[in-house]
């Protein structure tokens, strides 16, 4: 199989509850290209140094960051997501990195959400890091699929928003009901970065093995290479269920060779394998 240009790396958010250092080994083990960095309570993910240190002993860069912006990440450098936004550029650049994702802000973050495509257009402006506000999705309650609430500010969709760079989440995609390869489409120029995991247009976060799911992941990678795609693709799945390590690590190669061939100049069909352990969303992202 011919080579992708497009690098393939490994979210640390794929081996929760496992902490980072295991993403880097296993990252390095299986022939990923790198590795993106989820900043919350795992004590490594916060230090520059020890994932410098991660990564040199490993061999595996930094090549994005992960603003802690989550609902479980909200303690994480403090209470001032604007802050945190800006720490996460500061270290992407200390790093290497030059991609730092953030989810767009809480509608209750008020004060952050006022400011939060001027500060995103500054730090865009400022250096190499680019900053790309991923797409979210509705909140629906369980009893009311019918009923949106309003759970973000300036709103979940940035097709729907002026920045300069987006990063797009298929199993985000899904729960809103929206078509990925649409959304390639409607992202265009604006689209650095792809956080690659499956979904079947459920209320849940399911962050699914591609090939697993509904969102056609091959059709999307297919176009990604046709379109000269200059960013990242990012495997962002739940093994958060396997029973150990085996079953991480075959989820993990799985999602690898899913990539991989579908990202090759000429596509060779793949289709992973049967989960070895039962899967369970990942509503906690």
């Amino acid at each position: 199989m011919a080579e992708s240009a497009i690098p393939v790396t490994l979210s640390t958010a794929s081996v929760y509850p496992r902490r980072a250092a295991f993403a880097f080994e296993a990252a390095a083990e299986i022939g990923y290209d790198g590795v993106e960095v989820m900043v919350w309570s795992d004590p490594v993910t916060q230090d520059p140094k020890a994932l410098s240190r991660l990564a040199s002993d490993t061999g595996m860069p930094i090549r994005s960051i992960h603003a802690p912006t989550l609902l479980v990440s909200q303690r994480v450098w403090g209470r001032s997501p604007a802050d945190k936004l800006a720490r996460a550029v500061d270290m992407a650049g200390e790093l290497g990195a030059r991609t730092v994702v953030v989810h767009p802000p809480f509608r209750w973050q008020y004060k952050y959400a006022r400011g939060f495509e001027e500060q995103v257009r500054e730090l865009n402006q400022q250096g190499e890091v680019t900053v790309a506000v991923e797409n979210m999705y509705p909140w629906r309650p369980h009893s009311r699929l019918d009923r949106e609430l309003k759970a973000y500010l300036p709103g979940w969709d940035p097709s729907e928003h002026g920045y300069d760079a987006v990063t797009l989440d298929l199993s985000h995609a899904a729960i809103a009901q929206q078509d990925g390869l649409d959304l390639v489409h409607e992202f265009g120029d604006r689209l650095r970065h792809l956080h690659l995991a499956d979904g079947t247009f459920n209320v849940r976060d399911e962050h699914l093995v591609p090939g697993r799911g509904d969102m056609h992941c091959d059709k999307v990678l297919t176009e990604l290479v046709h379109s000269g795609f200059t960013g990242d693709v990012v495997l962002e799945i739940s093994t958060r269920k396997a029973r150990d390590a085996h079953e991480r690590h075959s989820d993990l190669v799985a999602a690898l060779e899913f990539a991989r061939a579908y990202l090759a100049p000429v596509p060779v069909p793949y289709l992973p394998p049967a989960p070895e352990h039962h899967h369970l969303p990942a509503d906690a992202w």
